[in-house]
Parts: C-alpha cells; structure tokens; sequence
C-alpha cells in the first residue's frame, strides 16, 4: 500500500546514513507504538423461516446466519488525549472516533496507525482496513491514509499537504491540497438494466451471470448447478439480492481507479479542562480537478461537489455525580456517506 511504501522509501534513505542514524530513526519511529492482535465473536441473528405455498402445500425455507467474528491485527502510535481513558489491553473493539482527526497531540513527530480487520457480521464477509501516517509541524502537516470500510462500502486512499495557521493555543486553521485514489464512484451498473417504469430486468439479468431456472420442477440454480431456491418468494426475497450485489462489485471492480485533486480547507479545536473538554475538527473539500475522464465524478454529479468531514468528542461533568458526554464522526464523499456516534448521562451514587 502507498503508505507502506511511503515509510519503506523513507526507512531506505535514511539508512544510506550511517547505521547508528539509521537504528535511532528505527527506534524513535516505534517507540511508544503497541502492536496488538485480538479475536472476538458471538451469535448472530437468528434464523429465519420464509413460509410459501407450493401446489396447496405449505412450505419452509430456513435462512441461517452464521456466528459473528472479528480478527484485528494492528500497530498504532497515537498520543493519548487527555479526556481518554487508559487501557490496560487492545482488542480492536475500541472505537477512538479522534483517530479521524487532522492533528493529534504529538508534534515533529510521526503518528501511525495500521489496522486490518476480517470480520463477518450478519451472514457477510468483510475484509477492512484503515491505515494513518501523519506528521504535524508548527506551521505545516502532512497526512497520508487508507480506508476500506466493506460495511459502509467505502474505500479510498487519501494524502494532503497543508499549512497551518494557530489563532490560539487551542484553535487552528489549514489548507493545502488532497489527493484521493478511489473506485469511480457514481457509476451505476445497473443503469443499463433499468425500465421505463423503474423496475428492473433482474431475471433476465441473473441468466446472464450463469444462473439457471426450472419451471417445472421450480428450481433455481448457481452458476456451479447447486439448487439456490425452489420457489419465487425466496428467488425475490434472497438469491436475486445477493445477484445484484455480486453484479455491481463485479462491473465496478472492472474499471481502474479514479485519481482526485482537490483543495482542502480545515480546522482544529481541543481544549480540555477536568470538568468540561471540547474536542473538534472539520476538513471541506470545495473544489476538485475535472481531468476529463469518463469515469471522473465530474461527469456522474454534472460539475463540482462538495466533500466533507468533521467530529466532535465533548465531555461535561455537571456535578460531583452527574456527566454528559457526546461525540461523533460524519463524512461524505462522492456519493458516499457514513457516520458514527454515541451519547449518554452518567450518574454516580455516593
């Protein structure tokens, strides 16, 4: 990945110094990392019973879902902030919505983190990554990252260069330019199958993927002859949905991935205290390089977009027994939305 290859190139060149420079670069750039591997799991939904009626008999078709999983591998170094708590061990369940971030705490330094995650959730295989490097300076930053988000059904590589400009010693300000390496996302597969009347040709669209339907014996059939279905409910209802979404990550992966040059405004606030802490930062994306090409977002949206992200983390300890807490994560690229968040009130009895 470019980031891999990012810190390998730099790993090279700094090894052409003397190995004493190069064993120092090694040890500054781990030290304080943790490496961490972890597995968890549980039960999933239930099974499901889809009940037809087959020549005046009736009939069920049992849907199971398999148990939930999820393998982490993982390295991080990223300076704890003040309102985090500390944990004793990682086990990739964690969701630190700062990691999100343009800054972090630590300054002429690297921070880092590279993570992947195979997981099943609800019957689906998805195989996530999320990659970070960045490097803040007093008046400038840099930040390279990768995102493969299979639930969310995102994934892009993204790099930016900015300046910096600190209005006060708890807000701050960047811009600079971004680059995104992405699928061309906007193109619709199954434009070409649509109707007059918005339905769609999926039957038809299924033979052509190599599946195969008896009528008289009512049998549906994989590409490979197994029997998928014996009646049009559970056809319509689960194989033609899996049908479609095979179809669509088909045809997309067939494309090359699209480049994107954009501007990048931004901003950072934290300012903590024991009783309130307020945590921000948000990154807009205005305006985006039209290179001409028949897959650029460009010619899906008619013109230019505006992308963005932003989060929040706030804390509020009201009383000696009384806290409030909010935080959250938004992004919207291309066509592209997801978001996490979570709040609550705690209330401690002395």
């Amino acid at each position: 990945m470019k980031k891999l290859l990012i810190i390998l190139l730099l790993t090279i060149v700094s090894c052409v110094t003397p190995k004493k420079c190069c064993g120092q670069i090694f040890e500054d750039f781990f030290k304080y990392s943790t490496f961490y591997t972890s597995v968890n799991g549980g039960n999933s939904i239930s099974d499901q019973s889809i009940f037809s009626i087959n020549s005046g008999i009736l009939e069920e078709d049992i849907v199971e879902t398999p148990y939930d999983y999820t393998v982490t591998f993982g390295v991080r170094k990223i300076q704890r902030f003040q309102y985090e708590p500390k944990t004793n061990f990682k086990d990739g369940t964690e969701t630190s919505f700062n990691d999100a971030a343009t800054i972090g705490r630590l300054k002429n330094k690297f921070e880092y983190l590279f993570e992947v995650d195979m997981r099943r959730q609800a019957g689906s295989n998805f195989f996530d990554q999320h990659h970070m490097i960045r490097y803040v300076a007093d008046k400038w930053m840099l930040k390279t990252e990768y995102l493969q988000d299979g639930f969310a059904d995102i994934e892009y590589f993204e790099s930016s260069q900015r300046l910096r400009y600190t209005k006060t010693g708890t807000l701050s300000f960047n811009m600079g330019a971004a680059q995104r390496i992405s699928e061309p996302y906007g193109f619709d597969p199954l434009q070409e199958w649509l109707l007059a009347n918005g339905g769609i040709h999926y039957t038809y669209l299924a033979i052509q993927e190599g599946y195969n339907i008896d009528v008289h014996n009512s049998e549906y059939m994989d590409p490979n002859g197994n029997v998928v279905a014996t009646t049009p409910e559970v056809w319509e209802a689960v194989v033609i949905p899996q049908v479609l979404a095979d179809y669509v990550v088909s045809e997309r992966n067939k494309l090359e991935r699209q480049w994107s040059h954009s501007l990048v405004f931004g901003f950072d606030y934290y300012k903590y205290k024991k009783e309130v802490w307020m945590h921000a930062w948000g990154n807009v994306m205005p305006w985006h390089y039209d290179d001409g090409g028949i897959y650029s977002y460009h010619e899906f949206h008619g013109g230019q977009w505006l992308d963005y992200n932003a989060g929040m983390i706030f804390g509020y300890k009201i009383t000696k027994s009384l806290g409030a807490f909010v935080e959250g994560k938004y992004h919207k690229y291309w066509d592209r939305k997801w978001y996490d968040f979570k709040f609550g009130v705690n209330y401690i009895i002395f």
